[in-house]
């Protein structure tokens, strides 16, 4: 009874220790360079050129108004010598309320270009992510992995697991295809 006991048991170990998955020849897995790809993926770059022109834009009315304030308070120092310290005490006082409004504005203008930007950047990283998703199923992928300076999830791959230039390659060859359509 023992014995048979002892060799069903076994039995079960070998049965549970098969392999139901892929073999090891069969798995196929890749890297990418996240760094790398931000940093040369034209979409990626052509945006930040656009929205870069866009934040000045957006800065030029602070900035014409911060020289306004300058001109004023340069004037200001000539002018309290002349006026007295009384009107000196009360133009003073309004300056400062001037930039510290001018300072809020500032805040204001550069939460809307950092919020603005953040979603830009969100929007092209999901439609990177949703690429390189639909590369792996193509291409029989069973990981791709990402890398980057700031998030290393991988330490150490073979370079021919490397995927960012091919991945980059074919996505500035969509991108292009796609701008020179508009």
């Amino acid at each position: 009874m023992k014995k048979i006991l002892s060799l069903c048991a076994f039995a079960l170990v070998l049965i549970s220790c098969q392999e139901t998955t892929t073999s090891k020849a069969d798995f196929k897995t890749g890297y990418i360079d996240t760094s790398i790809l931000l940093e040369k993926y034209n979409k990626f770059t052509d945006a930040n050129e656009k929205f870069k022109v866009k934040s000045e834009e957006m800065g030029r009315p602070i900035q014409a108004k911060a020289q306004q304030l300058e001109a004023e308070m340069a004037n200001f120092q000539r002018a309290a010598q002349v006026n007295g310290e009384a009107w000196a005490q009360q133009k003073y006082g309004e300056l400062q309320q001037r930039q510290q409004a001018l300072l809020a504005e500032r805040e204001q203008i550069l939460g809307k270009i950092d919020g603005e930007a953040g979603k830009l950047k969100d929007s092209l990283v999901k439609e990177v992510k949703k690429y390189i998703e639909n590369y792996g199923k193509k291409e029989g992928y069973d990981y791709i992995f990402t890398t980057s300076e700031m998030s290393v999830n991988v330490i150490y791959a073979k370079e021919s697991y490397n995927l960012t230039e091919k991945i980059l390659k074919k996505l500035n060859e969509e991108y292009k295809a796609t701008a020179e359509k508009k």
